[in-house]
């Protein structure tokens, strides 16, 4: 029997904010959390992409010292994000062999592996924390969240690139309907603002270089786009069965109907300018949702703000969704946050649950004026969805060709 799942607890950390209800308050109106960087690394290497979206509410702000020292910055970012959403679900007793872990990152603890390396080289192997490896593996997030909160069901790492928390959405969704869970925390998190990342990103022109004017860098859909801006934090969903979530009085934001994974092999970097393998995973999506195209009322794009890949979306969105695509309300929330990477699809699976909530889809900033390879319906204003049942999609596409995309509805499902 196919079992409803819902959304009852959410958190975020990001470059608008420091919590899921901060994120969703600047969203709306129109904030944009890309800063010039302060640090002295910038100058120190010389790098031509000075700014980016960093977390404005630092991990150590929020974690106690001794907690913080013990993990790398993604996974201190994960632990804060998973907090908030625990609390925000009503802090759910569950037995721990009923509560799993789905938990995503795009690169891990890089932070950690690149200072150990500094330390190796200056000061010898017996100075490299013992630590280290607990510290940088990807897997580390998931792992230090199954302690926290003492999930036994299992705790897992899906590692595909920006499709990855999007894809752990879609994993916690189908562990949820094959009974190997009551509840499961899913998200993903992200600390990869750093020299090397910067530098390589910039070396192969994926990065908008507008340092004189970081603000309206990131500009999805825009004529003048140049390029993606980073950014950084966590985002943390939680899932469970509409009969449990009922069963215990919980809030619920929404429903998770389904999702589709796909992949192009078609370049490591490059998305499939035909938009075939998007194509396959939105339609993979709403027929796993049990929806049509036709009742999708909002789409949240992956939309990076790169000369190639959006116009490339709005291809692999139109074999979908044909004419209607230019109809239906889109935001590129990416805009506003930066780019997550690994983070990035559950910060925009949280952004599409309140979309539908509030019946407004939110606005897409930075728009000067449009590209016509891109004509998606995108607004620097909130707009309305309307009345009715609500049901969205959020799309996730990933280095190495990963697609990924889930569907949500609204409450009133």
């Amino acid at each position: 029997m196919t079992k409803r799942i819902v959304v009852t607890g959410i958190g975020a950390t990001s470059a608008i904010g420091g919590t899921a209800p901060e994120n969703w308050a600047n969203l709306l109106a129109g904030m944009s959390g890309t800063r010039t960087l302060e640090h002295d690394w910038v100058q120190q290497y010389e790098l031509p992409v000075t700014f980016a979206a960093e977390a404005i509410v630092r991990p150590e702000e929020v974690l106690p010292r001794h907690e913080a020292k013990r993990l790398d910055p993604s996974s201190q970012f994960a632990l804060i994000a998973a907090r908030e959403a625990w609390a925000d679900a009503g802090s759910p007793e569950v037995v721990p062999e009923r509560l799993g872990i789905d938990f995503a990152t795009g690169i891990g603890g890089l932070w950690t592996l690149l200072d150990a390396w500094d330390t190796l080289r200056e000061k010898g192997p017996r100075r490299v924390m013992p630590l280290t490896v607990p510290m940088l593996m990807p897997n580390a997030a998931a792992g230090n969240l199954s302690l926290q909160f003492h999930a036994r069901a299992y705790a897992q790492t899906v590692v595909s690139a920006c499709a990855s928390s999007t894809e752990s959405i879609i994993h916690a969704f189908h562990h949820l309907q094959d009974g190997d869970a009551d509840i499961v925390i899913a998200g993903g998190t992200e600390s990869a603002i750093h020299p090397i990342t910067m530098a390589s990103f910039a070396s192969a022109q994926a990065l908008s270089r507008r340092n004189d004017d970081p603000a309206t860098a990131s500009r999805p859909g825009a004529i003048d786009r140049d390029g993606f801006v980073m950014g950084e934090g966590a985002a943390a969903l939680i899932l469970e069965t509409e009969e449990h979530a009922k069963a215990r009085g919980a809030k619920i934001y929404g429903y998770v109907l389904g999702g589709g994974v796909t992949a192009d092999a078609y370049h490591i970097t490059g998305n499939d300018p035909e938009g075939n393998g998007a194509a396959r995973a939105v339609t993979q999506a709403l027929e796993e949702a049990g929806i049509t195209a036709d009742q999708v009322t909002h789409i949240n794009a992956h939309a990076t703000s790169t000369p190639v890949g959006d116009p490339n979306e709005y291809v692999a969105l139109r074999k979908v969704f044909g004419e209607r695509i230019d109809e239906i309300p889109v935001s590129a929330t990416k805009a506003s946050t930066g780019h997550l990477l690994g983070g990035t699809g559950a910060l925009e699976a949280i952004f599409s649950l309140l979309a539908l909530r509030d019946r407004v889809a939110p606005p897409t900033i930075n728009m000067t004026e449009p590209d016509p390879a891109v004509p998606f319906r995108l607004s620097g204003d909130a707009t309305p969805l309307g009345d009715g049942p609500q049901f969205a999609i959020s799309n996730s596409f990933g280095f190495g060709g990963h697609n990924a995309v889930a569907v949500f509805a609204g409450v009133d499902y």
